[in-house]
């Protein structure tokens, strides 16, 4: 069985070893055609604390290690410009 992954945004890096992700997914409205943007936050473990708000990450689905954390970091695509 393949594993999910999904690449988000990190929106928060306050928690010890774990930070917030959010993943947009875009489609036309079935009457409208209007692009529709749904947004949904995942906790995910990040091991050593490598990420930073603003980074873009890929994840991968893993057994349960909180009661909402069910993603794990695979690698940080890219590094925010932000300077925290």
């Amino acid at each position: 069985m393949p594993v999910k992954e999904k690449i988000g945004i990190v929106i928060s890096d306050k928690m010890d070893k774990t930070v917030v992700i959010k993943v947009e997914n875009r489609y036309p409205h079935p009457i409208y055609g209007k692009t529709v943007v749904k947004t949904r936050k995942y906790l995910v473990h990040d091991e050593n604390s490598e990420c930073n708000i603003g980074d873009q990450i890929l994840v991968q689905e893993c057994r349960p290690l909180s009661r909402r954390k069910r993603w794990t970091l695979a690698k940080v695509l890219s590094k925010s410009s932000l300077i925290s």
